[in-house]
């Protein structure tokens, strides 16, 4: 179908889905499947919380409607193995508290009975609501959080679509190297920082440790609280220690902490190359304006680049729609996906069996092609990672995110080094 004229039919399918859901359920409606979604509502993340509300929400109604291309249960009038059951979505949220994330797991799963949870970008949190789904034998499906020891806690009931961090560290370090053989531009020293909760930590640990592996002289590492109000002292030392790039973790209000604070100290790296989360969120740049410019961060989506799916730009149109015509980034097509491979296995295991919907888990297969994303596929290995993810790295150019690496599907070629702090 053309995509203009299919644009046009999936406008109209959720303009009656919206207005369907208005009204009461009446006898001859299909039955409704309960997911939990544990979500940054409030508090310091809310911001990205409330994006990927819209993302999970807009995934359930391509789930749930009748319009079909190709992406995982879209279009299929809800679940066929299920006689058509819809999904539901139920929200909780976190705060990005880690005991808050642990209550609302309990909640949703003995109040809410839902048969499956989904969420909780912050890894902290994943960490803590995913202990909650292993006691109670709940499918857990995460769809952002990329601390790298949340697969390595031998759980059995936890499920991670998105590359981790260990993958993406070693992305920044490929990147130096052909930035060494193809631009003879020779990075030698890296600062490390990032916030101490497990994102961070987790981050800064496989940075460190692929670093020292690789022969590069890693002159400080920094760490320190994702709720901090100021980080002088934190900048100074990075200052002192004189990197040529600073590889960093933080999420919106840290990083934008961080970002006014290398400014005022005249902290000038080569480059700055962030850990997604806070970097991409659209507050970033809208905050930083010119500030922004020349910031690499790694992503795992981006519209920028050649796209394996024709439905990318339709999905992107339908989530401008619901979010104030903010376009889709790597948090919200993740969030996407994981509603699309939780509704994928709940119709493969025809059941919603908790030890049926593992199962199917296990044997998910989801060819990248068939996905928002730059993946190669959505394979679950026996720590519950998907290990068919792969990452790209993007940067600030002209106020916009341009894919720089790999050079395969690269739009634009790097700024190098980073344009000095306008005063």
């Amino acid at each position: 179908m053309h995509a203009r004229r299919l644009s046009a039919f999936l406008v109209a399918a959720f303009a009656l889905t919206a207005l369907g859901g208005a009204g009461t359920t009446r006898a001859a409606d299909p039955p409704e499947i309960v997911i939990g979604s544990i979500l940054p509502l409030t508090g310091p993340l809310a911001q990205t919380g409330a994006g990927l509300r819209a993302a999970q929400e807009l995934a359930r109604d391509l789930v749930n409607g009748h319009v079909s291309y190709p992406l995982p249960m879209v279009g299929r009038s809800g679940l066929p193995h299920l006689g058509h059951a819809r999904i539901k979505l139920v929200f909780a949220d976190s705060q990005a508290k880690p005991d808050q994330a642990r209550a609302a797991a309990e909640q949703l799963i003995t109040q809410d009975h839902v048969v499956a949870l989904i969420g909780t970008y912050a890894s902290s949190t994943t960490a803590t609501a995913s202990q909650v789904a292993e006691r109670y034998g709940i499918p857990f499906l995460n769809p952002d959080s990329t601390a790298p020891g949340l697969t390595a806690r031998g759980l059995k009931w936890f499920f991670r679509a998105t590359p981790n961090d260990a993958t993406f560290a070693d992305n920044f370090y490929q990147f130096f190297a052909e930035l060494k053989k193809t631009k003879k531009i020779d990075v030698k020293r890296v600062a490390i920082v990032g916030e101490d909760g497990l994102f961070g930590s987790g981050a800064g640990d496989a940075e460190e440790q692929i670093g020292k592996k690789l022969g590069y002289d890693i002159v400080t590492r920094v760490a320190y609280s994702a709720t901090t109000t100021e980080v002088n002292a934190e900048v100074q030392k990075v200052k002192a220690a004189s990197p040529d790039v600073i590889i960093i973790a933080s999420y919106l209000p840290d990083s934008l902490l961080y970002m006014r604070g290398f400014k005022e100290q005249g902290v000038a790296p080569k480059a700055i190359l962030a850990q997604d989360a806070g970097f991409i969120d659209p507050g970033f740049v809208r905050t930083l304006g010119a500030d922004a410019e020349g910031v690499f961060t790694r992503e795992v989506f981006s519209l920028s680049i050649k796209h394996r799916n024709q439905s990318v730009p339709l999905v992107d149109q339908l989530f401008r729609q619901r979010f104030g015509d903010k376009p889709l980034d790597g948090n919200t097509a993740r969030s996407i996906m994981g509603v699309l491979i939780l509704a994928d296995a709940l119709d493969r295991a025809g059941s919603t069996k908790p030890d049926a919907i593992r199962t199917a888990l296990q044997k998910t297969n989801i060819p990248g092609k068939l996905t928002l994303m730059p993946w190669n596929r959505v394979h679950f290995d026996a720590t519950g990672q998907n290990d068919g993810g792969a990452g790209i790295i993007e940067q600030v150019q002209d106020g916009k995110y341009e894919t720089v690496w790999p050079s395969d599907v690269a739009v634009r070629a790097p700024i190098w080094p980073m344009p000095a702090w306008k005063r």
